[in-house]
């Protein structure tokens, strides 16, 4: 694959719908992104599924994994697709728009710097913050805290990154918002210095 560019880079086996995609994006091979947006360097690799969601910059979302607000109706008497969308299966009927209007208000945000591994899927309804982590094959049904570390099913923190004075002098930084010539002076320095070396250094 060539370098990427400020224009998505969409496998031709994806498929990508009604959403935004950042600069030095990536949607891998496979992949469905629905209804969404993607920040500025964030990737998808192959098979994993979007929809519903606000993805932050340089997010690392792994294989197989599923970001979707899909929900079917459990308080009916059927969960089945012929009540919401009847059109398919009855002719003269129509879908039922409220229903996806509901399903599209349960909306998941995933923060800036994050890993999403292999297999995982993140619930309707659920916030990932700035800089966490979820472990492979977990199931994330509740809110997960920035630099946080996650795993299970369902999961749950098992710990946190970094101290709580760490973890807000990175998010005061913001480094994610720095434009691509800055990220490419500090490179050196974001792979040869431990955390606080790095906040001392750019901090200010």
């Amino acid at each position: 694959m060539t370098r990427l560019s400020d224009t998505p880079y969409i496998h031709p086996t994806a498929q990508v719908s009604d959403s935004v995609l950042g600069r030095y994006t990536e949607v891998g091979a496979g992949s469905h992104v629905a209804r969404s947006s993607m920040g500025d360097y964030s990737y998808c690799v192959e098979n994993t599924q979007i929809a519903y969601a606000e993805i932050g910059k340089f997010a690392n979302i792994a294989s197989h994994v599923r970001i979707y607000a899909s929900m079917h109706p459990m308080e009916r008497a059927s969960l089945h697709h012929f009540t919401y969308r009847s059109a398919w299966y009855f002719e003269g009927e129509e879908d039922d728009e409220e229903f996806f209007d509901w399903r599209a208000s349960q909306g998941i945000t995933i923060g800036h710097d994050t890993w999403i591994g292999h297999g995982a899927v993140v619930m309707p309804g659920v916030k990932i913050g700035n800089g966490a982590i979820i472990g492979s094959n977990a199931v994330v049904t509740k809110d997960v805290a920035d630099f946080a570390i996650a795993v299970g099913v369902p999961a749950r923190t098992i710990k946190q990154r970094f101290s709580d004075d760490v973890a807000s002098r990175l998010d005061a930084m913001a480094w994610w918002d720095w434009d691509h010539q800055r990220l490419h002076k500090a490179l050196p320095d974001f792979k040869a210095l431990g955390i606080e070396a790095f906040l001392e250094k750019y901090e200010g």
